[in-house]
């Protein structure tokens, strides 16, 4: 039998700013299960993070952070480990990046290689 190992926890991260300057908790707003890496945006209304998706009118579609760890599903908001600055990260282990994404995290100083 064939095991895949999945990603682990900031797998995804190149480097990243000394201490803790890189790093701040979150809600990320409930609903389905989210892997390592996942790109996020903000809702305007709530205030809480969400998958990235660049067709929205909701806030959500300005790339901000990428979630550290994975999380599950919920029907509540969940808290989340997020990176939100400073850092490089590896293109291909980010979940829901396109090139509008890509030049949205580049303002947070977010860059993807």
């Amino acid at each position: 039998m064939n095991r895949i190992e999945s990603v682990h926890a900031g797998e995804f991260l190149l480097s990243e700013g000394e201490g803790d300057i890189s790093r701040d908790q979150g809600n990320v707003i409930a609903g389905d299960a989210l892997l390592t890496g996942q790109v996020l945006g903000i809702k305007t209304d709530t205030k809480e993070y969400a998958p990235y998706n660049n067709a929205a009118t909701d806030g959500s579609e300005v790339a901000v952070a990428v979630l550290y760890g994975p999380l599950p599903a919920s029907t509540s908001p969940r808290p989340a480990l997020l990176i939100t600055r400073l850092a490089e990260i590896a293109k291909a282990r980010l979940v829901g990046l396109d090139e509008a994404g890509k030049t949205d995290l580049a303002k947070q100083f977010l860059i993807v290689r």
